[in-house]
């Protein structure tokens, strides 16, 4: 029997039937108004438990994931906010709760500390962490022995496993990549995060720093470990760079040169730098007054254990904007001074730091002092050498306004005394563990004027003090006496 065109009409499905697109966007949106309704009731997956059409399977399926996961209900960009309010110390186990979780927990990650070069290689850093801007290499650039006997060893800034053989313990260039293998990493860092900012590596080529510098403009902290003259080079592209930190012969490690041709490279090619670190670096005056006159927007220098030739103490009269100066684990200062009217001054530093150091020559300190004239802060803590001749020599510094002592055991009250005395604008003073400064020998006239004092000069007087009336300290003493009262009754 033939059918009317009316019954042909009204069996055809609508064109959104057909469409399964749009099919799935008139069951999200129907889902979507039954979740957001006051009087909204569970629809139990029975009714759906026996599929008879694909379009039902399709239906069914699509409910049951919104039923379970809420989140997916949200889009991206506001589930990206909401997960970005949370704490970091609280984000590690988000990546746990889906795969979806576990691509935006990726997204939020800035900064990250690598250690499998295999990782960056393979493209999986890229694709795990996209919107990196912080990246240290320098753990995945350290080769494990075969061997590896499970202990690490760190020295300052660098930790690697050794082996359990004797000539393991060593570190040499088998314990880190080739250049030309840490250079391929750079060049795939370098295309996969333009937006990079920080950079820490070692043992990078020329190749491999200058493709960084091309493609990464926004970077602005460098770190470079194991870095000569002719590495250096590489580094002249990069127009933006505020601090950079060089790291050239570290004792027991690794030699490696950095003089007064790398100096220069530097002082030419990065003239935008605030904050210089030379760690183990050889130089001389001409280095140091190349940056001095390149780099005007130096503030902070810092030097480690640095190797300097005689005389380029100098050159600091050339920074002219230079706020902080600081001396870290350096067996001198410098040498070979005469007469005070050759060195000038830095006009504008104001904070002198000075660790972990050899203090042997008394003209050199004297030198350092009267360079930095203007200081108003000085920091001196755990120096080897500091006695009272020599800390007399800080009195040529008149505009003092904090003094901080920690770790000074060769200094004494009366050393310390004599220079603070004339010091009329000294409004803090902090003195911590230096033994040979008894409280009973300072005058109290010399704290009237201080607006901050912190006094813990002795461990064991503190201890001793804060002991008294409370009995403790003196039942050892009640206990032997007993012991030998009892002895001497048992006739032993």
């Amino acid at each position: 029997m033939a059918c009317s065109a009316a019954d042909k009409e009204n069996k055809e499905p609508p064109i959104w039937f057909k469409n399964k697109k749009a099919l799935s966007n008139v069951l999200y949106s129907m889902r979507r108004h039954s979740l957001s309704s006051t009087t909204q009731e569970r629809v139990p997956l029975s009714v759906f438990s026996k599929p008879t059409t694909k379009l039902q399977a399709d239906f069914t399926t699509l409910t049951t994931s919104l039923v379970s996961d809420r989140t997916s209900l949200l889009s991206d960009g506001i589930l990206l906010k909401i997960l970005s309010k949370i704490p970091e110390s609280q984000r590690t186990a988000n990546f746990l709760v889906s795969k979806r979780w576990l691509n935006l927990q990726g997204r939020l990650v800035r900064s990250l500390k690598l250690l499998d070069w295999d990782f960056l290689l393979s493209g999986r850093l890229l694709l795990r962490f996209p919107n990196l801007v912080r990246v240290d290499l320098v753990g995945g650039c350290l080769v494990s022995p075969r061997n590896n006997s499970g202990i690490s060893v760190s020295h300052k800034t660098v930790s690697f496993r050794v082996g359990s053989g004797n000539k393991d313990w060593v570190f040499n260039e088998d314990s880190v990549l080739s250049a030309d293998e840490v250079d391929r990493g750079l060049r795939v860092l370098a295309d996969g995060f333009p937006s990079l900012r920080k950079l820490a590596v070692i043992n990078a080529g020329e190749t491999g720093l200058l493709i960084v510098a091309e493609e990464c403009p926004t970077l602005q902290e460098l770190e470079l470990r194991m870095c000569n003259d002719r590495v250096l080079r590489g580094i002249a592209a990069c127009k933006n760079l505020q601090i950079l930190r060089l790291s050239g012969t570290v004792n027991g490690l690794y030699v490696s040169l950095v003089s007064d041709i790398g100096l220069s490279i530097v002082a030419k090619g990065c003239k935008r730098l605030v904050k210089l670190e030379l760690s183990g670096c050889k130089g001389s005056y001409e280095g140091i007054r190349a940056i001095g006159q390149c780099c005007v927007m130096l503030e902070e220098l810092t030097l480690c254990n640095h190797e300097m030739e005689d005389g380029w103490l100098l050159a600091l009269s050339y920074f002219e904007n230079l706020k902080s100066l600081r001396f870290l684990s350096c067996t001198r200062i410098d040498g070979g001074f005469r007469a005070d009217e050759h060195l000038g001054f830095c006009p504008a530093v104001e904070c002198l730091f000075l660790e972990k150091c050899r203090i042997r020559d008394k003209t050199s300190l004297r030198a350092l002092f009267l360079v930095c004239r203007n200081v108003k802060q000085l920091v001196l803590k755990n120096c080897w050498g500091l006695t009272d001749d020599m800390f007399t020599t800080a009195s040529v510094l008149r505009t003092i306004r904090m003094l901080s002592l920690e770790g000074c055991s060769l200094l004494t009250s009366q050393g310390l005394e004599t220079v603070i005395i004339s010091w009329n604008e000294l409004k803090s003073l902090k003195v911590k563990s230096c033994n040979n400064i008894k409280d009973d020998e300072v005058v109290s006239d010399v704290f009237s004027s201080l607006k901050n004092l912190k006094w813990e000069p002795d461990r064991k007087t503190l201890v001793s003090i804060n002991l008294d009336g409370t009995g403790m300290g003196k039942r050892g003493d009640k206990f032997f006496n007993k012991a030998r009262d009892w002895k001497s009754l048992s006739g032993s």
